[in-house]
């Protein structure tokens, strides 16, 4: 059989402004601002989308007054690309907009975030708030390997930096930063110093596929899902995570190792593996995450992760740079939706040659990831410049 997603690809992407507050934005204002800004990307019209995705695109069709079109609801990340694209492999659209944003809506900075806390007997009244279920996760591996603070502290530096000199950046400007600096910060939630931590901001973004066979007339040369996947173990914020939780299948699928399957597989449908990578557009709630996501992922063994990201494979010019952007340490957490979309959006640009920091030269293959062990999922999604 032929790759499922030859036929498909990424024509336009688009971030809006990112900033702490958005004065005169509601999140309705600002998904049409991302969805408007990534059709233009792609070169095309509204008139040319029949497919949308997520709950705010599909005010886009009312407003545009461009029905009957397919729409799914998926409000998530690369779930929803990938829904998208076999909406097009199936035929049921030719060409299809994913927008979200949020503003507004979130105006208690000196709190954790809204979609982190929800009431639940089993998390509210212990105080189980996003860094601490992260943390529990970070705490057993450190337990089992070793793992330190320091290598924590050097992947937060890290991307901290690459927010720093990327000037579309919410954090644009406030470093550079060691990892001194990181250790230095308060402490959130042991081992998490505030700057192992997301923030929280405002901000819209969106993403056009289409039809392999229309790129011919849109601005951009094309980007190509190669493959990608999806692991969960349950719903979010709503349980104490626990390492072990799952094995039913293998005994090394477990919450602790989540998205290992979904790497597996996404490589496999590509014919790649993790030294084929050339970005790590990696999801960054908290900086042990990507320690962890490296060992999921097949980059290193378990247990070698704190050690792999001290190497310097990390850091611009490295082998696997990471989160070029800044991600949700710097650049931007807009939102639940929002930030889950954004790492593909970058590997998009990366791919394209067209980023306005952190450029990788030569690029061809970028992996994209969303989620997190602290929230008993993650997804994955490589994108190559090349047709599959």
């Amino acid at each position: 059989m032929g790759h499922p997603f030859r036929d498909v690809a990424i024509v336009g992407v688009y971030n809006t402004k990112q900033a702490r507050v958005l004065e005169g934005h509601d999140t309705q204002s600002i998904a049409l601002e991302a969805a408007l800004g990534a059709i233009a990307d792609a070169g095309l019209e509204p008139r040319d989308i029949d497919g949308v995705v997520g709950g705010i695109a599909s005010n886009f069709l009312y407003q545009s007054r461009i029905g009957p079109a397919w729409r799914s609801m998926s409000p998530l990340g690369i779930p929803a690309v990938i829904e998208g694209a076999m909406a097009i492999a199936c035929g049921l659209a030719n060409t299809v907009l994913i927008a979200t944003g949020e503003a507004g809506s979130y105006r208690q900075h000196a709190s954790t975030a809204p979609w982190t806390r929800p009431t639940n007997e089993f998390v509210a009244a212990y105080g189980m708030f996003t860094a601490a279920e992260f943390a529990l996760m970070a705490r057993r591996h450190m337990h089992m390997y070793g793992t330190t603070p320091e290598s924590m502290a050097h992947v937060a530096a890290t991307i901290r930096n690459n927010g720093h000199i990327n000037p579309e950046a919410v954090y644009f400007g406030r470093g550079p930063f060691t990892a001194a600096d990181v250790l230095e910060s308060r402490m959130v939630a042991d081992p998490f110093h505030l700057l192992d931590c997301a923030m929280t901001s405002e901000g819209g973004t969106a993403l056009v596929l289409t039809r392999a066979d229309r790129t011919d007339d849109t601005a951009k040369a094309p980007v190509y899902l190669l493959g990608g996947g999806t692991d969960h173990y349950g719903p979010s914020y709503q349980h104490p995570p626990v390492w072990d939780l799952g094995g039913v299948r293998r005994p090394d699928l477990i919450a602790g190792h989540v998205g290992r399957r979904a790497a597996e597989e996404a490589f496999a449908v590509a014919g790649l593996g993790p030294s084929d990578v050339d970005i790590c557009e990696f999801y960054d709630p908290f900086s042990f995450e990507l320690i962890r996501q490296f060992e999921a992922f097949g980059f290193c063994a378990e247990g070698e992760g704190g050690d792999y990201v001290m190497s310097g494979v990390i850091e611009p010019g490295g082998r696997h740079p990471i989160t070029t952007d800044g991600g949700t340490m710097s650049f931007s957490h807009g939102g639940a939706s929002v930030q889950l979309f954004q790492r593909v959006v970058r590997g998009v640009q990366q791919l394209r040659g067209e980023c306005l920091s952190s450029q990788v030269p030569d690029a061809e293959v970028a992996m994209c990831t969303g989620g997190g062990a602290g929230a008993l999922f993650t997804d994955v999604l490589l994108l190559g410049k090349d047709r599959p």
